[in-house]
């Protein structure tokens, strides 16, 4: 007994171990969608590109990592977990240094695009290793609380770090952080990270319905880019957007007839998992606009350095991983998705209405810092059991790809409503100045907070349709998931047994 009971304790405690080191690449991964953002001004007069020039530091990296991403996801299930994780460490660590020495436009702007390309390798393969090393309920819980506070809290971690080394190093830090982020995750990986039996036969990639969904979803995220930089009337704009959209439905059409389907239909029209994918996507969406008009705000409006705006987001987190650990070690196993995810959501609108009373006299402790925990509380419940929901019950050998369509919804949830609200916060900016001429320095000062006001009133009504939505798809308590398959396949009976109801509680 005291053999097996100890070989339990050491199986256990590599499997806290493969956390930690999921988790380290999970956050390398969310961090770049953010750390990069502060550093441009540095990298702008360093290496002399233009204001029309800079944003694709930031679209070269979301292009590669959202139209990949499912890619990515199911070469994690073809080649092996372990292998693809490592690789895509790898990649990512070269892409970085390679963007740490840039001595040109050019060559930051394809290092942030092959960080974007391995970054589709690794953000879905550490999902499905969390998935499918995770088999006991209540481990699995406490697992996705820690994922799910990380892929809530990156962005604002990586405005703090972005602030932190471009003042006290150089810009060029921002991205050399990485290697040793990934150094350390290698080292992780090649130790704790259990190498899976495949049983069957050897699954093939779906070539014709890789290419349609990448894209259709780089056609998506180039389409709202260029929205954000060029504006909606744009043909480029709605070219690519009508693309998209034609690219989709093909993509739909032959998934349903291809031999080996890249995502097999049934994964996303289950309906616990469309809920929580679509939940994903807004408060994504939500999210990104938070810490956009936020980081304006502080740093234009009040005069912030970056170090403080980093420093004025800590409370946010702290908050988000309080909520997540509270949500899926208690709330969660409780009530389930059907009550936490809308919960989260009229949580985080009511932080939203709470931003919109800010003025250009806002002190951070009475009008920034309670909006921003709120923020946290509502994030905190709204991640963790999204992201378990996302994967709980699927098939190992689509582990990956189902992973796959977190990110997804994630990175197409943030391109969404980074260029809504830029568009939509830019336009109440021209109004505001018309309507209050002669254009004083104390009038453009007070136009700017206005359209931060109206970006953040757009995403209390982003989060207020996510309540609506998830409260109807979420399965109330006891409904079970759909696609049951073969439980051998996906990680031991037991896990297929008992998961749903202390895990999620459907």
């Amino acid at each position: 007994m005291t053999q097996t009971s100890s070989t339990v304790a050491v199986a256990s405690s590599r499997r806290w171990w493969t956390l930690t080191t999921v988790a380290l690449a999970q956050l390398m991964v969310v961090l770049d969608a953010t750390v990069v953002n502060i550093a441009l001004p540095a990298a702008q007069a360093d290496l002399g590109f233009s204001d029309g020039d800079r944003q694709w530091i930031i679209t070269a990296y979301s292009l590669a990592f959202g139209s990949l991403l499912l890619l990515g996801g199911r070469l994690s299930d073809l080649i092996g977990r372990k292998r693809s994780f490592i690789i895509g460490l790898v990649g990512f660590a070269v892409a970085s240094a390679l963007g740490g020495a840039a001595d040109s436009f050019g060559t930051l702007v394809a290092a942030r695009a092959l960080q974007g390309a391995f970054g589709a390798l690794l953000a879905p393969t550490a999902l499905a290793v969390l998935t499918t090393t995770f088999t006991i309920p209540k481990e699995r819980a406490r697992a996705f609380g820690v994922f799910g506070a990380i892929a809530g809290a990156g962005g604002a971690i990586g405005l703090l770090l972005g602030g932190v080394l471009t003042e006290a190093f150089d810009w060029r830090w921002n991205l050399y952080i990485n290697v040793f982020i990934a150094v350390v995750a290698i080292i992780g990986a090649a130790l704790f990270v259990t190498t899976l039996k495949r049983t069957g036969p050897r699954p093939k990639l779906d070539v014709p319905g890789t290419l349609l969904v990448s894209g259709a979803l780089f056609s998506l995220v180039y389409g709202f880019s260029n929205a954000e930089t060029d504006g909606w009337d744009s043909p480029l704009t709605w070219g690519f957007l009508a693309a998209s959209g034609v690219l989709l439905v093909v993509f739909v059409l032959w998934q349903r007839r291809a031999a080996h389907p890249l995502l097999p239909l049934a994964i996303v029209l289950d309906r616990n998992r469309g809920a929580a994918y679509s939940s994903v996507l807004i408060a994504g969406a939500g999210m990104f606009g938070i810490f956009l008009f936020v980081t304006y705000y502080l740093q234009a409006s009040l005069g912030y350095s970056p170090i403080q705006t980093g420093l004025s987001f800590l409370p946010m987190i702290g908050m988000l991983v309080l909520a997540a650990q509270l949500s899926t070690n208690i709330f969660v196993p409780r009530f389930g998705p059907k009550i936490m995810v809308p919960f989260g959501m009229l949580v985080a609108m009511s932080g939203m209405i709470y931003l919109t009373h800010l003025n250009l006299d806002s002190t951070y402790a009475a009008d920034i810092l309670p909006p921003l925990m709120i923020m946290g509380l509502g994030m905190g419940s709204i991640m963790p059991a999204s992201m378990q929901t996302a994967t709980l019950g699927v098939d190992r050998q689509f582990a990956g790809v189902a992973s796959a369509m977190v990110n997804t919804s994630q990175q197409v949830g943030g391109s969404i409503g980074t260029a809504l609200l830029n568009t939509l916060a830019a336009t109440a900016l021209t109004d505001f100045v018309a309507a209050n001429l002669p254009t004083t320095p104390e009038v453009m000062a007070d136009a700017a907070v206005h359209s931060y006001t109206t970006a953040y009133w757009w995403g209390a009504g982003f989060f207020a349709f996510g309540a609506v939505l998830s409260a109807l798809l979420f399965r109330r308590r006891g409904q079970g998931l759909s696609l049951s398959h073969d439980p051998s396949a996906s990680g031991g009976t037991a896990e297929m047994q008992d998961a749903p109801a202390p895990a999620m509680g459907h």
